[in-house]
């Protein structure tokens, strides 16, 4: 399961006083009450549900803390259990299970203290499928880009409220590889440090990352003349190196019902996009879950129980923008030179420095002439992506 909501969210408990200031502060807790925090999405994929429970953190500690030993469970309104295990912090449930129309789910947690949690009784939503996701250039903000559009249509005009997420997958080429490498040979003492070039070994040169959406997309068609959608989900300038050779995305639809689409556009009000210096300061809202033992107690999240459909697009830089020189790669990928001499009178002599940085892998080898004279070094992402991406292919990866 994605973290759908932003780490700001522990703010919501906070009582923080702020005020205008022009100098840094570092900013603390004054008051903290804890708070369960509970992220939970039912799907109608037949799938192992997973379930989020986490509690709100201080300013200081920077991270939020997983809930466990819980006892939780999803139960019908047909007196069906779904149990859910712990596992890396994560509740799943035990067994495979999609949610159907017609019946209503409420979501069940029993803290190890003993609190019980439970949700309202949830409905599955409306079920529309996505019906094509592309990829057009397009502008944004006097920008030129690559524009990821989703579209949908519900004849029925039920489905009104949803929500996205997506998961890019890009392909990385290193611009400055090399079949070689350098190493330090071993120390003999009385002689100059020697280096050697070997071969390198494994794949270094392509690379893939992946990067799920952090942010709450939403969009409705509530005031329109029919539902039907036409959303902007991603848009990517044709100056981000992401794109820069081949590029995927998944893209999730959730169609949501009033209170859903409601709490996560609070939510995303709330917590906004920018300085947590905002004009709008965070204030706690109810979602659907309370605690059974202290109805007062606040908690965190809402219990959503949505209709989903996904869609997977591939496309290069040249589909988009045949001809134009591709996007700045992701580093500085100059080729600094070394002359491998140890004259100190001699101002060009850097042996000590390329005895260095090959030793500290600051810098990696691209060439060097005949005699070995002169090495070729550059960054490291430069010529081995595996110093920022995986080079394992994904499964579902079509070149």
């Amino acid at each position: 399961m994605r973290r759908l909501y932003p780490n700001i969210i522990l703010l919501l408990l906070l009582g923080v006083v702020l005020s205008g200031c022009t100098e840094p502060y570092a900013l603390q807790t004054n008051t903290f009450e804890s708070a369960l925090v509970v992220e939970a999405t039912l799907t109608n994929e037949v799938k192992n549900q997973q379930i989020k429970i986490t509690r709100t953190y201080r300013l200081e500690t920077g991270a939020p803390t997983a809930e466990t030993g819980a006892e939780v469970n999803v139960t019908d309104s047909e007196g069906n259990t779904y149990t859910f295990a712990e596992s890396n912090g994560v509740y799943i449930s035990t067994n495979p299970f999609e949610a159907v129309a017609g019946k209503t789910y409420r979501l069940n947690i029993v803290t190890r203290e003993g609190k019980t949690y439970t949700s309202t009784a949830e409905s599955l939503t409306p079920v529309n499928p996505m019906q094509q996701v592309t990829a057009s250039v397009q502008e944004k903000d006097g920008q030129r880009g690559a524009s990821i559009n989703v579209s949908a249509f519900d004849p029925s005009g039920n489905s009104q409220y949803y929500r996205y997420e997506y998961a890019e997958t890009y392909k990385i080429i290193a611009p400055e590889w090399d079949d070689e490498r350098t190493i330090l040979a071993p120390f003999v003492p009385g002689e100059p440090q020697g280096i050697l070039i070997i071969p390198r070994e494994g794949e270094t040169k392509i690379c893939y990352n992946t990067q799920n959406s952090n942010d709450i997309i939403q969009t409705t068609t509530v005031g329109q003349n029919e539902d039907r959608v036409n959303f902007q989900v991603r848009f990517i300038s044709n100056k981000n190196y992401i794109i820069s050779h081949r590029y995927s995305i998944l893209v999730r639809q959730y169609v949501q019902n009033l209170a859903a689409y409601t709490f996560y556009k609070t939510l995303k009000k709330i917590s906004g996009n920018g300085s947590l210096l905002s004009q709008t300061q965070p204030g706690f809202f109810f979602g659907n879950l309370r605690c059974e033992d202290n109805p007062a107690e606040k908690v965190i999240g809402f219990f959503e129980v949505a209709s989903v459909s996904s869609q997977r697009i591939f496309f290069n830089y040249a589909d988009l923008f045949p001809g134009e020189n591709l996007p700045p790669y992701i580093a500085d990928c100059k080729i600094r030179e070394f002359k491998n001499c140890f004259d100190t009178f001699d101002p060009e002599c850097k042996g000590a420095a390329l005895i260095s940085v090959i030793g500290s892998n600051d810098l990696l080898y691209v060439d060097s002439d005949g005699s070995q004279t002169f090495f070729f070094m550059v960054k490291p992402p430069c010529g081995d992506c595996t110093t920022f991406a995986s080079n394992i292919r994904p499964d579902f990866w079509i070149d």
